[in-house]
């Protein structure tokens, strides 16, 4: 890629530095489970995470502006604008699982939130809470209070973020529900331009980002099925790892299934075929 420079990587992305204004974000096929990226691929996921991130970029730039410039014609390949990243990971809760479960257990709340009593693994909540979490470099995320959130970023623009990212939940919650999909939880990065607006960057409601339950098969009282690394998680799982580098090797039913899940996702989601878009990238942006 002689007209960029590579700039970072991550556990997914390879970030290439296009100009002062620009850069190409690549999405490869690595995927990662317990923090450690795995020796095996999944083929065509980090399409999948790429074309179901502008499909997203397309219909929630009324509630807020994003980083996309261009999608690029390998369907993986976005050039986008440089931001100043925040400094927190922002996420929103709709049913009570993960971290967020773990926290309600032991206090009963979660990020500051107060929750009712007796609530069930997956039940949903009153209303969608934001819990902020801190970027962590290596390891997880750690989630932090609201109170915590507004002193990294100041009380004002923590309320500007707070806003955003509900709204961005409540719309594709309400759009993944039309689709027989329930939304439990996401996360997304917000930066701000060189006028200090704030704009939605990285990754939008992809199964790497968000966890998407089938609606026919929800069952509250225990953990949900998701389109995302479940079959990855359970047969790491199965083989002892200990989830430490370097991760088991992954079986080829396992690629298989991981990949149909992805592919099913995007094709749920968007209603176009994952083949159109390999096709013309540009459909999930019309």
């Amino acid at each position: 890629m002689p007209e960029a420079s590579h700039v970072a990587s991550g556990k997914v992305r390879e970030i290439y530095a296009l100009d002062d204004e620009r850069l190409l974000l690549v999405a490869s096929d690595r995927i990662s489970t317990f923090d450690v990226v795995l020796p095996t691929e999944i083929p065509d996921k980090g399409r999948v995470l790429t074309g179901l991130s502008g499909f997203w970029f397309a219909r929630t730039k009324q509630i807020v502006p994003n980083h996309l410039l261009t999608l690029r014609d390998d369907g993986r390949s976005t050039e986008c604008r440089r931001l100043e990243m925040l400094p927190i990971e922002c996420v929103v809760r709709g049913y009570i699982t993960g971290s967020g479960w773990k926290d309600y257990r032991a206090t009963g709340e979660v990020c500051g939130h107060r929750l009712p009593e007796g609530l069930r693994e997956s039940d949903r909540l009153p209303e969608p809470i934001f819990t902020p979490a801190t970027k962590a470099q290596t390891g997880h995320d750690e989630n932090i209070t609201r109170d915590d959130a507004a002193e990294l970023v100041g009380r004002e623009r923590f309320a500007e973020v707070e806003r955003i990212a509900l709204e961005l939940y409540d719309f594709a919650a309400a759009h993944a529900e039309t689709r027989g999909i329930i939304l439990a939880d996401t996360k997304f990065e917000l930066g701000l331009d060189g006028e200090e607006r704030l704009v939605l960057a990285d990754e939008a409601f992809t199964p790497d980002s968000s966890r998407f339950w089938p609606a026919d098969n929800y069952t509250p009282g225990g953990a949900q099925p998701s389109f995302d690394k479940q079959y990855v998680r359970d047969y790491c799982e199965s083989v002892g790892w200990d989830k430490t580098y370097p991760g088991p090797e992954l079986p080829d039913d396992v690629v298989a299934g991981t990949r149909s899940r992805y592919v099913e996702a995007f094709e749920l989601l968007t209603g176009i075929r994952f083949d159109d878009y390999i096709a013309d990238p540009d459909v999930v942006l019309r």
